[in-house]
């Protein structure tokens, strides 16, 4: 079954109308026939099965069936990536995407490759990217992308978590899996958020680290091989959500 995206404020009750982008790619790329039964995300928790009313490539409209609703998982991931060269910063958003990340922080950190240059147009351009994403895996939440800013203008925030993390090349690192259980064993419950820290292609500087860790974060091991920086987050979230909803040992 075909996915299309349409965003919450648009979403109207009964019918609802495509956007242009997603109205040609129904009609012109998919080739969906009228009465065709498809699926319509919002990004915000909601499935509408829909059958396909009128089909143009300017303004496709649908008649929903069915209306499901999708709650999020009970923690809330948070990816703050230093930024990659080339195309690896898409992937990295297409894989967090499919990984149910809650929010990605682009960094510009000291030794980030990549040029920020219009961080609006770059957002958008990943905010695309999700989309397509959610439309392919079928998660109807979308991740909020943030524009760059520096490691240090993020702590400035004075943003908290409930485990915050950094994956460190350094020594007196441990398993995520550790950290998750000592904050289960101290509240009763497992850590609802989680900031974790992933640096560029040679890491964060000595400076970024030291500050990021001042700030509370905890150093995780990635294992002995030295792994690339989208390599390393597709990691961490992996282990992170595997980790998160395995039941609890005893």
């Amino acid at each position: 079954m075909h996915r299309f995206y349409l965003p919450p404020e648009r979403v109207t009750e009964g019918e609802l109308t495509l956007d242009e982008r997603e109205s040609h790619h129904a009609a012109t790329v998919l080739r969906v026939r009228e009465g065709e039964r498809v699926a319509v995300l919002d990004g915000a928790g909601n499935e509408f099965m829909c059958t396909a009313a009128t089909v143009d490539k300017r303004a496709t409209r649908l008649t929903v069936q069915q209306q499901n609703r999708i709650e999020p998982l009970p923690y809330r991931i948070t990816l703050l990536q230093a930024m990659t060269k080339g195309k690896s910063m898409d992937f990295i958003i297409q894989k967090a995407t499919e990984l149910c990340v809650h929010r990605v922080v682009t960094l510009a950190a000291g030794r980030s490759v990549a040029q920020v240059g219009d961080g609006a147009s770059k957002v958008e351009k990943w905010r695309a990217i999700a989309i397509d994403s959610i439309k392919q895996c079928g998660s109807p939440w979308l991740p909020v992308i943030e524009p760059p800013v520096t490691p240090r203008e993020f702590l400035a925030r004075g943003e908290s978590f409930d485990l915050p993390l950094i994956a460190s090349l350094q020594g007196r690192t441990r398993h995520p899996r550790e950290y998750i259980s000592e904050h289960e064993t101290e509240h009763g419950t497992k850590p609802e958020s989680i900031g974790v820290w992933i640096g560029p292609e040679g890491d964060f500087t000595p400076e970024e680290s030291n500050e990021i860790l001042s700030a509370g974060a905890h150093p995780i091991t990635l294992g002995q091989a030295i792994l690339r920086s989208e390599t390393a987050a597709l990691y961490c979230l992996s282990v992170l959500n595997y980790d998160m909803q395995a039941p609890r040992a005893g």
